[in-house]
């Protein structure tokens, strides 16, 4: 990809997520809730695979993007996610600031795609970028 292309929006094709790779296995684990939100969302969606659960980033990351986590078989939005445990607007702001800085951290993870509910999803299989997440999710609730 080139440089031109990350700041411009030049869409990149990356290649399909291999067949036998520990990502494809987590990521079927989140099949329906996958494509439920492919249904939903008409954004651009890249997926962080997780054991259990996945991330998604909504939209441009790292400027300008909206998340949702995937677990227990059911999507969770940011706005849910901090209704749920009660956060200011200046947490989830702190929070979005972060997962952007963790989702750069990550730009030199080799990336796939994969399709699920008839849409192209970019796959980051980056368990260094999930465990970022995670601390960072984990830290705004402590």
């Amino acid at each position: 990809m080139g440089l031109l292309d990350k700041f411009f929006g030049g869409k990149v094709d990356y290649p399909p997520l291999p067949a036998g790779n520990e990502a494809l296995a987590q990521l079927d684990e989140m099949k329906a809730p996958l494509e439920e939100l492919a249904h939903k969302v008409h954004d651009h969606l890249e997926v962080v695979p997780a054991e259990h659960e996945a991330f998604v980033f909504l939209g441009k990351p790292p400027k300008n993007f909206g998340i949702a986590w995937i677990h227990d078989g059911k999507v969770t939005g940011l706005k849910e996610f901090a209704e749920e445990h009660h956060l200011t607007q200046v947490e989830v702001g702190k929070m979005i600031v972060r997962l952007g800085e963790a989702y750069q951290h990550a730009s030199e993870t080799p990336r796939y795609s994969a399709e699920f509910g008839g849409k192209q999803m970019v796959v980051i299989p980056s368990q260094g970028l999930e465990q970022e997440m995670h601390q960072i999710m984990a830290n705004t609730l402590h």
